[in-house]
């Protein structure tokens, strides 16, 4: 057993101690230090210290989140303690005085009756003090000295206990104690070895401190330098302030900024309340020092108040014909929303004035719903101003900070009059669908005051603290989908559906809109470039497949830029270029699409659907195939809920009809089912595929052949029965883009006809049907063998089991 001399007296320590582990604290040798513990581990060794001359090991935690730590969670090397004090507390804690008497080495941990022990050696310091250990310990006391008289946190006392300890390894457990440094760092100069080094290490890092202290200061001496000038000078203005009072004299300046406010208040022509508020602003104003900042905060205000445009307006044109001219010569095609600016107009004409009607405009990217913003501006002949609101998710972005804020400013709505400089102008909020929520609100519901006519006369934003009267502005908001604006909003708007454009309207789109704003653009003229009517044909058919025009507007700038290219390398060419088709071709590169998306071949479990997407209409291609296995349905392709739940009721309406399509319903019950639909990486969703997916699994089951001319949508039910679905127009002409001739659509969807184009009714062969019954009996081919049907004994024994 080992020996230990404290204060003249030698004791015995136990082979075993018990180990008390230390969380977020380190305790040094000939320190004294208070713990307050909690653990039963830790309480329990406490008591077994006091049993053995109040020896106890004190080691470090690797990680001082783990409750019960063990042997492998504890370091090596620690302090030797001795319980000097115990004190129980009432909520079932103790809190403990420990000295701190040596450094120690686990040699072995072992757990008993609860309590980790150790068997320890003790490391007692042994170095040499020579002179070059001397001159480190000096140097390192000089600094730590002068880095207690820099740190406010470290008491001056300590400096005075300092210049009692003549050990360097002392000295070094006693500055790494008051070091600012993590648990981590302070263990690893608690396990060295070497106390040169340690003396040389640690007075690098206090000298790293001593730097950092020094820049603190000063940047606080600077600042505190700047505030003493700003309050001085602020005492000195309002003596001076004084002063002229009793004298009876104002200062110019002063006075004439107070006078220019009453003046541009006058001129304003403010109602009521906003009046009262500015005079009360410009009352305080006129106490307050103009050097002040909040004289600077009334001034912003009030330039606000009194910028924003309370009764400009312009006046609107009423010439129906003009404004349809305008419109027409903006946009080709869109007639809906024509039609309701149009009867806008006409209102306006009879009633002189009316409110400003909140447009919804929803259609898939590139149909010109923005632009359309502008132009319905300019055919109304008032100012035109846009918000995006993709992206927001801040409530003060639509009402603005209140003024207690630091730099407050109004919301976008306010900012935005102010700089339409009229209380009518045409407001476009723009992609109203792609708005966020988070901790700070939802600008959506902000919205619902801006958007509601009712509401919208008293619209209160947070910065200007009195009522805006938005009822005169006509709002137009536009979304990309309506699934993502939130009910409340789209009840207060008036939705105008935009579909894609057929291919006739694209090719006109091109030839009178995009191909002279590109030859404009380019720098090029109608001499230089010529672009034949087939080339644009081919364009629209081969390189694009989209609902808007966005990307054959790019395909056009692509061949404007290398013409251009061309007439510079052949400066002496006379003739224009004729772009055709096979220059066309040359310039854009390998043709993306091919003329028909579809083939045509009949083909056993794979059917056409007709799909809605965002940028317009697609076809839908859904592959069944049937394997050896125990019933299992598997669907695959990125399918969202929707979906895989219809294609769980088009299995069960399939198998109720087995007997009927030429198929043993029993089978399923051997068999596995894979549903598959191409292009996984694009999610899939909706019931309007019902029909569709059971053809497959109908056509996959009897092996029947499906017409590969056909393409269907529409939801089923468990009876077979076909639904109403939606997009009737976009997916009809997708089947017209992909040469479909025949298309299968729900009964109740028949109504829904008249509002499609006959340009796109014209080349289809449209049936409606009511039950999947109809489906089959259209597309599947007769089987080329006979079929055993089931007897109906052995069918209506199947259904009990099924």
């Amino acid at each position: 057993m080992d020996t230990i001399k404290i204060s003249q007296e030698v004791l015995t320590l136990p082979e075993k101690l018990p180990v008390l582990p230390l969380r977020e604290v380190i305790i040094f040798p000939h320190t004294v230090a208070p713990l307050v513990v909690g653990r039963p581990g830790t309480l329990a060794a406490v008591e077994r210290a006091k049993k053995s001359n109040d020896f106890i090991a004190l080691i470090v935690q690797k990680d001082p989140l783990i409750e019960e730590p063990t042997s492998s969670d504890l370091y090596r090397v620690g302090v030797l303690g001795r319980v000097a004090q115990v004190m129980k507390l009432p909520n079932g804690l103790a809190k403990v005085l420990i000295e701190g008497i040596e450094r120690l080495k686990v040699i072995r941990y072992r757990k008993e009756h609860g309590i980790i022990k150790a068997t320890i050696e003790l490391l007692t310091d042994e170095t040499v003090e020579t002179q070059q250990i001397e001159a480190a310990r000096r140097h390192l006391m000089s600094l730590f000295k002068e880095y207690v008289s820099l740190n406010r946190q470290i008491p001056d006392e300590i400096s005075m206990a300092l210049d009692q300890i003549e050990n360097s390894r002392r000295l070094c457990d006693f500055v790494t104690m008051h070091l600012s440094r993590s648990l981590k760092e302070k263990q690893r100069y608690l396990e060295a070895t070497d106390t040169y080094r340690l003396l040389v290490r640690l007075s690098s890092e206090i000298n790293r401190e001593i730097e950092i202290l020094t820049l603190e200061q000063n940047i606080e001496g600077k600042v505190k330098e700047k505030i003493t000038k700003s309050q001085r000078n602020y005492f000195l203005q309002e003596q001076l302030r004084a002063i002229k009072k009793e004298l009876g004299e104002d200062s110019d300046e002063d006075l004439s900024d107070v006078l220019d406010y009453q003046r541009k208040i006058r001129k304003a022509k403010l109602p009521k309340e906003a009046r009262v508020k500015a005079e009360e602003e410009l009352g305080r104003l006129e106490n307050t020092p103009m050097m002040s900042p909040e004289a600077t905060v009334i001034r912003t205000y009030l330039d606000w108040l009194i910028g924003v445009p309370w009764h400009k307006s312009t006046r609107d044109n009423r010439d129906i014909e003009a404004a349809s001219k305008i419109l027409d010569e903006d946009h080709y095609g869109l007639e809906k929303p024509k039609e309701r600016i149009l009867e806008h107009l006409a209102v306006l004409a009879t009633a002189r004035k009316i409110r400003g009607p909140i447009l919804c405009l929803v259609g898939p990217p590139g149909v010109g719903k923005t632009s359309l913003g502008k132009s319905i501006a300019r055919a109304l002949n008032r100012e035109f101003v846009r918000c995006s609101l993709g992206g927001v998710r801040d409530e003060a972005e639509i009402r603005g900070h209140r003024r207690t804020y630091i730099g407050s400013l109004p919301g976008r709505i306010i900012q935005l009059m102010k700089k339409a400089g009229t209380v009518n102008p045409v407001f476009l909020l723009d992609e109203v669908d792609k708005m966020s929520v988070d901790f700070r609100g939802d600008p959506s519901s902000a919205l619902l005051e801006v958007l509601d006519p009712e509401q919208n006369h008293a619209f209160n934003d947070h910065y200007l603290e009195v009522d805006y009267d938005l009822s005169q502005v006509l709002f137009v908001t536009t979304a990309n989908t309506r699934d993502n604006i939130p009910w409340p909003l789209q009840d207060r708007m008036e939705i105008i559906e935009l579909p894609g454009y057929l291919h006739q309207e694209k090719f006109e789109i091109a030839k009178r809109f995009l191909i002279p704003r590109q030859t404009t653009e380019t720098g090029l003229t109608n001499k230089l470039i010529q672009i034949t009517g087939n080339s644009v044909h081919r364009i629209i058919e081969r390189y694009t497949r989209e609902a808007g025009v966005r990307e054959l507007e790019r395909c056009i700038a692509k061949i404007m830029r290398k013409s251009a290219r061309e007439l510079m390398a052949q400066k002496s060419r006379k003739k224009a270029i004729c772009v055709n088709v096979a220059t066309a071709t040359r310039m854009l590169g390998v043709e993306k699409y091919l003329e028909h998306a579809i083939d045509g071949i009949d083909r056993v479990g794979a059917a056409v659907g007709l799909a809605w997407t965002q940028t317009g209409g697609d076809l839908l291609l859904i592959e069944a195939e049937t394997m050896k296995g125990k019933g299992k349905l598997t669907l695959t392709g990125h399918l969202g809920d929707v979906m895989q739940e219809s294609a769980r009721a088009a299995l069960t309406a399939i198998r109720s009809r087995a007997a009927k399509i030429g198929f043993d319903g029993g089978d399923f019950l051997k068999q596995e089912v894979h549903i598959h639909l191409p292009e996984g990486a694009v999610k899939k969703d909706g019931p309007s595929a019902g029909i569709t997916l059971a053809t497959t699994l109908a056509s996959a089951f009897s092996g029947r052949a499906i017409r590969g001319d056909i393409a269907m949508t529409g939801e089923i039910t468990l009876r077979g029965d076909v639904l109403q679905i939606g997009g009737l127009r976009e997916k009809l002409m997708a089947a017209v883009r992909a040469g479909v001739k025949t298309v299968i659509i729900p009964e109740k969807n028949r109504r829904e006809l008249a509002e499609v184009p006959l340009a796109v009714r014209k080349p289809l062969n449209i049936i409606t049907v009511n039950n999947i019954d109809e489906v089959l009996d259209l597309v599947l081919h007769p089987r080329k063998t006979k079929v055993k049907r089931p007897r109906k004994t052995e069918s209506r024994s199947r259904a009990i089991i099924n």
